[in-house]
């Protein structure tokens, strides 16, 4: 039974989680119901019959009762998010053991099994305010997105929000290795090229190298791998849902799985240097993005050619200006000793970036849509 086994009045297994409630005698069905449970990465508890531990029943996240159960579940308490399952499709008497039991959903097995899916994950990780999620993307190569992106999330973490760093460009090199954590256990971006559906973000977190007390999705050493649409959606989809901030590194080119990180994207940052043939590359990116991405702005980056600052960079690449990022001097030194960018707190890239999360926040508490840096972050 899918590596479990019913005991009478007892748990089967408690999720960390909090996994759902599973009443049935129905083997086959339990079966079917564990499966879905794991996809969803819960862990639920199985009994025969209504647990007899006060408030087994009222406490669960979510009661899932089978069809050779309900007549046992008659005289319990009325609730929210009791559902009844089973495979009889011609079943006449479905709704009215379902009204006896107080079953807010009646369900069929196979067919609504993606939905059960999505409705076991909700409740075990719970629902609550999504990840501000920002993408981070170079006018040209070399601009200084990846180490903007690792100083926005070191920078977040810093300050206690719930941070994950995801690199969604197989040619940068791996922004692990800008953490100094090319070498740390964990999986990596080939682990999930075959993701479909739903991954659970709690197992996605867990799963993932931790680093300067945020996680990382980097990629391996080895080939290139092709990362599907489905896949990208997968994993922006589960970490977006554990709250917090999500950071993601992107290239310059746009194909469908950039196309599918793009439009998860709560705000889009194109970083543009100083220099007449970046605006040009960089506005050829911003019309790319901009097809998908509503909200893209730009960070400069001097030195600047004569003639030029930052307020005519912004207007030439037609987008809000957020500030200018800063050099760092040593940068490359520290990272040698393991500091990454943004690693020291009183550094210029690490007063940049908890500026612009103070700003981002208070726009997003705000419901504003107002460039988070007032075009002048320090």
């Amino acid at each position: 039974m899918a590596g479990s086994r019913v005991e009478e009045g007892a748990a089967v297994a408690v999720g960390r989680r909090g996994g759902p409630l599973i009443v049935t005698e129905d083997v086959e069905l339990l079966d079917d119901l564990l499966r879905l449970c794991a996809a969803a990465g819960a862990e639920p508890e199985v009994h025969h019959g209504p647990p007899t531990r006060r408030g087994g029943w009222e406490r669960a996240p979510m009661v899932l009762v089978g069809d050779d159960a309900a007549a046992r579940c008659r005289n319990v308490s009325r609730r929210r998010g009791v559902m009844l399952v089973g495979r009889d499709q011609d079943d006449p008497d479905v709704w009215r053991r379902a009204v006896e039991i107080g079953a807010e959903y009646v369900l069929r097995l196979p067919d609504s099994e993606g939905w059960l899916v999505d409705q076991i994950a909700n409740a075990a990780e719970g629902v609550g305010k999504p990840a501000l999620t920002v993408g981070v993307m170079g006018g040209r190569g070399g601009s200084g997105a990846s180490t903007l992106a690792c100083a926005l999330a070191v920078s977040a973490a810093r300050s206690g929000r719930r941070t994950m760093l995801i690199d969604a460009d197989p040619l940068g090199g791996g922004i692990d290795v800008l953490l100094g954590g090319e070498r740390a256990e964990g999986l990596r971006w080939p682990d999930f090229a075959h993701s479909k559906g739903r991954l659970g973000g709690g197992a996605l977190e867990d799963s993932l190298p931790a680093l300067h007390g945020l996680r990382v999705l980097s990629w391996g050493r080895e080939d290139e791998v092709v990362i599907p649409p489905q896949a990208m959606r997968a994993v922006l989809a589960a970490a977006r849902r554990l709250g917090g901030v999500v950071v993601v590194d992107l290239p310059r080119r746009v194909d469908e799985g950039v196309a599918e990180a793009l439009a998860q994207l709560d705000l889009g940052l194109l970083v543009v240097p100083g220099e007449l043939r970046a605006v040009a590359a960089a506005k050829r990116v911003a019309s790319m993005a901009g097809m998908v991405l509503d909200d893209l702005r730009v960070v400069t980056r001097g030195p600047y050619a004569a003639g030029l600052d930052e307020q005519w960079v912004a207007q030439a690449v037609g987008l809000p200006l957020v500030g200018e990022l800063p050099a760092e001097a040593g940068l490359l030194a520290s990272q040698d000793i393991g500091t990454p960018p943004g690693g020291n707190a009183r550094g210029p890239l690490a007063r940049f970036s908890a500026y612009f999360w103070e700003q981002a926040g208070a726009a997003g508490e705000a419901g504003a849509s107002a460039s988070p840096g007032g075009g002048g972050a320090p």
